[in-house]
């Protein structure tokens, strides 16, 4: 076969692949315009089981893979008038919102599922536990005390009066890097202090 044969034959099938990316471009200016279910299922038809290949492919199961494209051509349909066939094709955004679909189910089953809580009031703490706590709050006022005056203020300013560190600077009109540093140092002397 001689070359300008298979270039021309290459050619037609990026021609038939536009037209056809064309036609599907048409089903969804139908979808928005007419809400036209028969173009809705012939979209459906050809890209459901595609997308639901692309998702099992990517590791979902042929359970989520199917609920997910179930979703993925709902979306189609009710987000048709977001389509914008100057940022994308219609195949690469039908599988854009697949992909999507996929991430936020991966999220989902990584989730954590949250821990009962109890009901009610929450029992009293043991008196032990209670002369603990107080014994290390005073140890701790008295370890704040004891900071040089510049550092328990940028404490205080942070811990107390829920400051960020910018906030603190453009209040004292110190540099940023000034005050991170003194705050660090000032965490250093009540951490060997509270040992």
């Amino acid at each position: 076969m001689c070359k300008d044969a298979s270039e021309g034959k290459h050619l037609d099938r990026k021609q038939d692949g536009a037209r056809a990316e064309n036609d599907w471009s048409g089903h969804l200016a139908r979808i928005v315009e007419a809400q036209d279910r028969a173009a809705f299922a012939e979209l459906f038809a050809h890209f459901a089981p595609r997308v639901k290949s692309f998702l099992m492919r990517s590791g979902a199961t042929p359970t989520l893979a199917e609920d997910c494209a179930q979703e993925v051509m709902a979306t189609v349909w009710n987000k048709s008038h977001l389509y914008d066939p100057t940022r994308a094709t219609v195949s690469t955004w039908i599988f854009t919102i697949a992909r999507n679909r996929r991430i936020d189910a991966l999220r989902k089953d990584r989730r954590p599922e949250p821990e009962d809580l109890p009901w009610g009031p929450e029992p009293e703490p043991a008196a032990a536990d209670v002369m603990a706590m107080q014994q290390e709050t005073e140890m701790l006022r008295v370890a704040i005390r004891a900071l040089p005056d510049a550092q328990r203020e940028l404490i205080e300013q942070a811990y107390f009066g829920d400051l960020s560190h910018r906030e603190i600077a453009a209040r004292t009109g110190l540099p940023l890097g000034t005050i991170k540093s003194r705050i660090r140092l000032a965490l250093d002397r009540l951490r060997h202090a509270m040992k």
